[in-house]
């Protein structure tokens, strides 16, 4: 059992030694542990510093190309380098490392497919009043378009199982952890809380430079995942709105039509007749966006297929060499016996 801890990384050469001091490196019912930076094109040298401290995986972007896109890149090298359970975990220290064994515990029972760390948002004295305001409402709208149980929606701290990290497909650029919990909602993945413990981090965030610029950027990402998932409910629940609504103006037509008034409010029916149309083409949309999303199932399910032979292909690989190596020291001892 092999569990890769990935740490997406940007300028982080200060934070990041006391970051993987805090990583246990034995875990009950793992007998691996690794780690991996992704050093998402820092200019002060973190790689280095990585490969330094003795990280087994190090990879590099040549330019800064966000968050998600880091993440994504840790999650195909764990799962090549034969990860069975993923951690993500952040380089400024904010995560408590020693909760890892906890946050890992429900996947090695089978009891979940993603695990997040529960920073106890409403209670947790690093956060001011405001933050915890919005971290609750945001895990609040979260846990409703995804129907998932979690506490926490935005945490970047989390173990995800190998078959679950074969199926999530990260396709937004600001941040993975909500499309990521929206996508495993919809298919139907057991996602579960662990409370963790966090230390205070001085520095600001460089995912985001203002809260309104974090809460915009989050309202989009939401909204396209959910968007992107369930088609049919987000573009006929629009196109419905726009139909009653739509319906209203034309009823008052009518009503004064039915007096003998209908001559002054035909721009009742103009604007209502539009709306209406306009309602039945989104919900038209939504069914076409529908057959869309299951030509990508389809398309997620080859490459889930893909990536199970790739599997297979490296353990084929590994046995080869394996044998190969038996053969070449069975033949240097046979040369040995025959020169001795």
């Amino acid at each position: 059992m092999k569990l890769i801890i990935q740490i997406p990384c940007f300028n982080e050469a200060e934070s990041l030694p006391a970051t993987l001091r805090a990583i246990p490196r034995r875990i009950p019912g793992i007998d691996s542990v690794e780690l991996l930076v992704i050093d998402d094109g820092s200019s002060d040298g973190t790689s280095e510093v990585a490969r330094r401290l003795g990280v087994q995986h190090v990879l590099r972007h040549a330019t800064n190309r966000g968050l998600a896109a880091a993440f994504m890149t840790g999650i195909d090298a764990c799962l090549v380098a034969g990860a069975d359970i993923i951690v993500n975990t952040d380089a400024d220290g904010q995560y408590d490392g020693g909760a890892i064994p906890a946050l890992v515990l429900p996947v090695l029972e089978g009891a979940a497919d993603i695990v997040i760390g529960d920073r106890g948002v409403a209670n947790n004295e690093h956060f001011g009043p405001i933050k915890r305001r919005l971290q609750r409402l945001g895990t609040a709208v979260v846990r409703f378009l995804s129907r998932t149980d979690i506490n926490d929606a935005v945490s970047g701290f989390r173990a995800i199982s190998r078959e679950a990290a074969q199926r999530i497909n990260i396709t937004t650029e600001f941040s993975y952890t909500t499309d990521m919990l929206i996508q495993a909602g919809r298919k139907r993945m057991k996602v579960v809380s662990v409370p963790v413990g966090t230390n205070r981090t001085e520095r600001p965030s460089r995912l985001f430079k203002s809260i309104p610029q974090f809460i915009s950027r989050q309202l989009v990402t939401i909204a396209r995942a959910y968007t992107t998932y369930n088609p049919l409910r987000a573009f006929a629940g629009v196109g419905l709105t726009m139909a009653v609504i739509g319906a209203l103006p034309i009823m008052r037509f009518l009503w004064f039509w039915s007096n003998g008034e209908g001559n002054g409010h035909v721009q009742s029916l103009v604007l209502g007749g539009s709306l209406v149309t306009l309602g039945i083409i989104t919900s038209l949309l939504g069914v076409l966006a529908d057959l869309i999303g299951a030509n990508r199932k389809l398309l997620e399910t080859s490459l889930k297929r893909m990536r199970n032979l790739e599997d297979e292909l490296c353990e084929v690989r590994r046995i080869i060499e394996a044998e190969t190596t038996q053969k070449r020291e069975r033949t240097v001892s046979a040369r040995k016996i025959s020169n001795g």
